[in-house]
């Protein structure tokens, strides 16, 4: 019997695939996406330090009250990690989509932080 691949397993291959090319640095960190089936996450990270310089969700307080599992609110956690990233002073990101396709939540995030002031 062939044993199928989790899509989690296969997901995170990917991101390791992905993960070889992708780096930040402190001119221009990492935005990392994380996605569960609830929420979505978002973190800038200087991987030469090793340290999360940003971060977003949809758990945050300002954006409590919608659900955080649709594009909405991914639009949100884009537009807030892109305000927190500025106040941090970071202009520039690599996008690092952690797996995912780029499609839905991940582009609509990508989406909201290009419009919060961020480029990729």
């Amino acid at each position: 019997m062939i044993k199928k691949i989790g899509s989690n397993v296969a997901r995170k291959r990917r991101h390791l695939r992905v993960r070889k090319k992708v780096s930040g640095t402190a001119a221009c960190p990492r935005l990392n996406v994380y996605r569960s089936l609830k929420n979505i996450y978002a973190q800038i990270i200087d991987d030469v330090k090793g340290v999360t310089l940003a971060q977003a969700s949809s758990l945050d307080a300002s954006l409590k009250g919608s659900y955080g599992g649709n594009k909405t609110a991914a639009k949100a956690v884009g537009k807030l990690i892109a305000e927190k990233a500025i106040a941090a002073g970071i202009k520039q990101v690599v996008f690092d989509r952690g797996g995912y396709l780029y499609h839905g939540r991940v582009k609509e995030l990508a989406e909201g932080a290009r419009e919060g002031g961020l480029e990729f």
